[in-house]
C-alpha cells in the first residue's frame, strides 16, 4: 500500500482524539437514532464542547483556525464507522464557510459562534421538488420589499440537518426573470413567521441523518440576512461546490476501504464447503481488484485534499473526484455484500447498512451526470 503522506502527527493525534469521541459519544446510540429518524441533539452540544465543530472558523468566531485536512480527517472517521446520521460536514464544511466568505462582519459575530458551539445546528437548502441539480430551476422567490426586507415563498426538500436546523442558507430567486443572475441566499432563523419544517423523509439508507422538508409562506426576512449581495447567490454556490463535491469524494473512499476490510476479516472467518471463503480463488481475485481500485482512488483523493488546503482545486476535478469516488463506492459495496451472501442482506451487519447508505453519493452534491456535464464542458465539448 501506498504511504500517505497527507496528514502530519497532529492530524493523526487529532484523528485518536475524534476516534475516542466517536467511541464513547456516537457509537452506543448510533442504532437507536437509526430507528427514531434522526440524532439526539446533545452530541451537537458535545461535539461543540470539544471542538470538533466549524474548526477552520478564525478563532474570533469560535474556531480553531484549523487547516482542511482536520476536516478531511473527521470526514473519514465519521464514514469508516458508517455513522451516516452525524451531520457535521454539512454544518461546518458547507454553511459555516457561507457566511465565512460572504456574510458581513455583523452576520458572521451573529451566527459563527453558535455554529461552533453547536448551540445553533446549519443547513443550506438548495433543492425542490422540481429542482434537484439544476440549480436554475429553482422555484421559491424572496421578493424585495420597500422597506428592504424580503418575502421568501416556496418549498424545499431532502434538506440535511433540516428537522435540527435553527440556521438555514435558503437558496431563491429574487429576480424570477432574471434566470442564475436572479438568484440570492437568504438566512432564515427557526422561528420567524411562516417558516415550517414538514416531515422527516423515511429513506434508503442514511437513517439516522435527520432529512427533512422546509416550508416558506410569506416568511418575512430582514434585509440584513441577505447573503453575499443581491443576485449572486448563484456565483456563491458555484464557488464553494468543489469542496462540498470532493467531500463526498472524501466519504466514498473512506467507506469504501471500511468495508474492504470488514469483508477480508469476514472471508476469513466465514467457512464454506469446509474451508474459508478467503481460500476460494474468486474472493481472493475480487477483493485484489476492489482494493486496487480503491488505492488509486484514495491517491487521487488525497491530492484533491492537497489542492483544496491551498485553494487550488477546480471544479472539473472536484467533479472528477465526485463522480468517480461515489461510482466505485457503491461497486465496492455490492461486491462485498456478495461475498458475505445471505449475511450481507442482514441489517445488523455494517455492510448491509454501508450499501443503503452509499447509494445517494452518486445523487446528492449534483448527480454522478451532471459531474460529467460538467467536466466535458472543461474539455471545451457540449453543447453550444
Amino acid at each position: 500500500m501506498i504511504e500517505r503522506t497527507l496528514f502530519n502527527a497532529d492530524h493523526e493525534a487529532f484523528r485518536d482524539s475524534f476516534r475516542k469521541f466517536i467511541d464513547k459519544e456516537i457509537a452506543p446510540h448510533h442504532e437507536a437514532w437509526e430507528e427514531q429518524g434522526y440524532v439526539d441533539r446533545a452530541v451537537w452540544s458535545k461535539a461543540g464542547e470539544n471542538g470538533f465543530l466549524c474548526m477552520t472558523l478564525p478563532e474570533a468566531y469560535g474556531g480553531s483556525e484549523a487547516d482542511k485536512l482536520y476536516s478531511v480527517v473527521q470526514m473519514e472517521e465519521i464514514a469508516r464507522t458508517g455513522f451516516t446520521g452525524i451531520g457535521f460536514g454539512l454544518h461546518s464544511e458547507i454553511v459555516a464557510p457561507y457566511i465565512l466568505h460572504y456574510g458581513t462582519e455583523a452576520q458572521k459575530q451573529k451566527y459563527l459562534p453558535k455554529l461552533a458551539t453547536g448551540e445553533m445546528v446549519g443547513a443550506i437548502a438548495m433543492s425542490e421538488p422540481a429542482a434537484g441539480s439544476d440549480l436554475q430551476g429553482v422555484k421559491s422567490t424572496a421578493i424585495k420589499q420597500p422597506d428592504g426586507s424580503y418575502v421568501l415563498n416556496g418549498s424545499k426538500t431532502f434538506i440535511t440537518n433540516g428537522w435540527h436546523a435553527d440556521l438555514v442558507i435558503v437558496v431563491a430567486k429574487t429576480d424570477p426573470s432574471a434566470g442564475a443572475k436572479g438568484t440570492s441566499l437568504l438566512l432564515v432563523e427557526r422561528g420567524m413567521p411562516g417558516f415550517e419544517k414538514g416531515k422527516r423523509l423515511k429513506k434508503l439508507g442514511m437513517k439516522a441523518q435527520d432529512t427533512s422538508e422546509l416550508f416558506f409562506d410569506n416568511v418575512k426576512v430582514p434585509a440584513e440576512n441577505l447573503l453575499g449581495g443581491e443576485g449572486k447567490g448563484f456565483i456563491c454556490l458555484m464557488e464553494q461546490l468543489p469542496w462540498e463535491r470532493l467531500q463526498i469524494a472524501i466519504g466514498a473512499v473512506a467507506a469504501a476501504q471500511a468495508a474492504i476490510d470488514w469483508t477480508v476479516q469476514y472471508t476469513k472467518d466465514r467457512k464454506v464447503f469446509g474451508q474459508p471463503v478467503a481460500a476460494f480463488q474468486n474472493t481472493r481475485y475480487k477483493l485484489a481488484e476492489l482494493q486496487t481500485e480503491v488505492q488509486v482512488a484514495r491517491v487521487f483523493v488525497d491530492k484533491c485534499c492537497e489542492l483544496i488546503n491551498v485553494g487550488k482545486l477546480d471544479t472539473a476535478t472536484a467533479s472528477m473526484a465526485k463522480y468517480w469516488c461515489s461510482d466505485l463506492q457503491c461497486k465496492v459495496m455490492d461486491e462485498c455484500v456478495q461475498l458475505f451472501g445471505g449475511y450481507g442482506y442482514m441489517w445488523e451487519y455494517p455492510i448491509t447498512r454501508a450499501y443503503a447508505d452509499a447509494r445517494v453519493q452518486r445523487i446528492y452534491g449534483g448527480t454522478n451526470e451532471i459531474m460529467k456535464e460538467v467536466i466535458s464542458r472543461a474539455m471545451g465539448l457540449g453543447a453550444r
